[in-house]
C-alpha cells in the first residue's frame, strides 16, 4: 500500500527535492556511521575514535594518521551506484526530480547520472592544495604514499570533505534551502535525522509531500505525509524503477 502511495504521490510531483543520507550507499557495500554495523561501532581503533580522526584539529596535527584512516575507511573506489541512485537519476531525467541534496560523499549519484547535486559534507573525489589551491582527483590521494603533497608547491593536499569542527558551504546549504522550499514534494532516505545542521533542512520544506524512507523511525516520522520503514534502494526501485 505504502508503495503505491508512493507512486501516485510521485505521478502527481513535478517539482520533487531528494534529501539522501548514509543508508542509500549502504547498498552499494558502503557503510554508514551509526548503525550497529557501522564506522563509528568498530572496534578497531585503539586511541582515537573516528569522530576525532575525522575533526580538523587531528587532520592538521595527525595528518599522516588521518590519511590512513581516510584511505582505509572514507574511500570506496570501486563502489557502484545502486538502485536509489539509478531511481532518483531517472526522476531526474523525467523531468521531476529538480535536486538531489546530499550528505554523503561518495559522488554515486553523479555516476548513476544525476547532474543537479548539492554535496553538504564535500566529496572523496574533490582533493586541493592547502596552499596553492590546484586540484587533484581521489586516484591522486589513493597513489599517494603516506600524505599526498601538492606537485606544485610541496604543500599538502586536503580533501574536499567537511570535517568535524568545519562549517558547512553556505552557497551549497543556501541553493539547497531555495530547492526545498520550492519543492511539491520532498524525499527524505537514508537517514535518521540526527546530525544537525543537515536534518534542520527538513524544517524548510513547505509542501504537503513530505515522504520519509528509513531503514528505522526518525524524529520527524509523525511530521510526514507518508513514512515507509525499509530499504531505501528496493523502495525506490519498486516505485521508480519496476
Amino acid at each position: 500500500m505504502s508503495i503505491s502511495k508512493l507512486k501516485e504521490l510521485i505521478n502527481g510531483s513535478d517539482n520533487i527535492v531528494f534529501f539522501g543520507g548514509a543508508g542509500v550507499s549502504t547498498a552499494s557495500n558502503i557503510p554508514d556511521f551509526r548503525s550497529a554495523s557501522g564506522l563509528y561501532n568498530e572496534k578497531t581503533y585503539t586511541r582515537y575514535t573516528p569522530e576525532q580522526i575525522l575533526s580538523h584539529t587531528f587532520f592538521m596535527e595527525h595528518t599522516k594518521e588521518f590519511y590512513d584512516f581516510y584511505k582505509s575507511k572514507m574511500i570506496y573506489k570501486d563502489a557502484l551506484p545502486n538502485d536509489a541512485h539509478i531511481a532518483l537519476a531517472k526522476l531526474e531525467e523525467e523531468g521531476k526530480l529538480k535536486a538531489v541534496v546530499t550528505q554523503n560523499i561518495d559522488g554515486l549519484h553523479q555516476m548513476a547520472g544525476s547532474k543537479n547535486v548539492f554535496e553538504l559534507h564535500g566529496s572523496v573525489h574533490r582533493n586541493r592544495c592547502s596552499k596553492c589551491n590546484k586540484f587533484f582527483n581521489l586516484d591522486y590521494v589513493i597513489n599517494s604514499a603516506d600524505i599526498p603533497k601538492c606537485d606544485v608547491c610541496g604543500a599538502t593536499v586536503k580533501p574536499e570533505v567537511v570535517l568535524y569542527e568545519e562549517g558547512l558551504d553556505n552557497d551549497v546549504i543556501e541553493t539547497a534551502l531555495d530547492y526545498i522550499r520550492q519543492a511539491d514534494m520532498l524525499i527524505v532516505g537514508g537517514t535518521s535525522l540526527s546530525v544537525y545542521p543537515a536534518a534542520g533542512l527538513v524544517t524548510y520544506y513547505r509542501g504537503n509531500k513530505l515522504i520519509l524512507i528509513n531503514k528505522s523511525q526518525t524524529q520527524y516520522d509523525h511530521r510526514a505525509n507518508l513514512a515507509i520503514n525499509g530499504n531505501i534502494a528496493e523502495v525506490l526501485k519498486e516505485a521508480v524503477i519496476d
